[in-house]
């Protein structure tokens, strides 16, 4: 039997963990649902040395990752590990894995929610119309096969993205440093991208390179009244400098479903009438939670039998 320590959940109770870990005959302990900042975290995992720490929100940093006696897996509850200080888990020997692909259809529809928000007005009339505004001759819309839309990333979810955006029939862009093949979006370098798409979709990770990828130079180089999507990490952003293209009109609006300071982003940003900004929602839905948090469990279950993960997210065992 081995303690399985949850650090935090984004949902009502852990009962779809709980139950796969007990099932195969361990034990789940769970923080509070909202995360604990890093330094509580340290002191509960030092307090129930666990041999597995699942997180969701919570900031599993190097301290806590060094306390547990016989730490074999964290295991992040979603894609992103920039909560998990994986180097760490890799000195001491522990597996770091997530589950890559949950949520690709939710996150993809989720963008393309906001891209034809933009072009049609869905959002702004909405808000107009409530507020007893009348006036369709106010309209400043976009036929979407017209458009140019380019990719940042092209993983699984920018792939998903395209697929379903393809039936639109614009022109695709994608800029990868990877160099894979981008099917029906052309690969292009990071300049002619930004120079030629109405808008832009980020699909990728957040690293020390890509923080603040979107900064004051960059938003400057997008193409005058582009629009600007961001369903991935807020940091990719900087705030201050989306801001002030907004301000200035460098850019129509941007569709924000991650911002840089959540859950509590700056509000001179959020509030604009031209940001369409959900609460980071974009990876949610019934299914796809249920997916997650199940196979999430599993991988736990998975180390602790001596197996390797499904999804590695590093090489504590320098087989690689």
């Amino acid at each position: 039997m081995a303690i399985v320590f949850q650090t935090d959940f984004a949902w009502s109770s852990d009962d779809i963990e709980r139950g796969v870990i007990e099932r195969a005959g361990h034990t789940l302990i769970t923080g509070p649902s909202t995360p604990l900042p890093a330094v509580e975290i340290e002191e509960m995992v030092a307090s129930v040395n666990p041999e597995a720490i699942m997180t969701c929100w919570a900031d599993v940093s190097a301290k806590a990752i060094v306390r547990p006696d016989r730490l074999r897996i964290v295991q992040r509850i979603g894609v992103g590990l920039d909560n998990i200080a994986v180097d760490a888990a890799t000195s001491r020997g522990a597996w770091v894995a997530n589950v890559p692909d949950y949520c690709v259809g939710e996150v993809a529809d989720h963008a393309i929610g906001f891209l034809l928000s933009w072009a049609r007005g869905v959002t702004s009339f909405d808000r107009e119309v409530k507020l007893g505004q009348w006036d369709p001759t106010a309209a400043k819309l976009r036929r979407v096969s017209d458009l140019t839309i380019g990719f940042i990333g092209w993983g699984r979810i920018a792939r998903a993205t395209a697929s379903r955006l393809k039936a639109f029939g614009p022109r695709m862009l994608v800029y990868t440093p990877f160099g894979e093949g981008g099917g029906d979006a052309a690969i292009t370098g990071l300049e002619q991208l930004l120079a030629e798409s109405d808008a832009v979709i980020i699909h990728a990770p957040l690293t020390p390179e890509s923080h603040h990828m979107f900064d004051d130079k960059r938003i400057s180089q997008m193409k005058s009244g582009a629009f600007l999507i961001n369903v991935s990490r807020g940091p990719l952003v900087d705030n201050a400098a989306l801001l002030a293209a907004l301000e200035n009109s460098h850019l129509s609006g941007a569709g924000l479903d991650v911002v840089e300071g959540e859950p509590a982003p700056p509000l001179e940003l959020i509030r604009r009438p031209d940001v369409i900004a959900t609460p980071h929602v974009a990876f949610s839905s019934g299914a796809s939670l249920a997916e997650l948090r199940r196979r999430s469990a599993e991988e736990v279950v998975r180390v602790l039998a001596g197996e390797r993960p499904l999804y590695p997210c590093n090489d504590p065992e320098g087989r690689s």
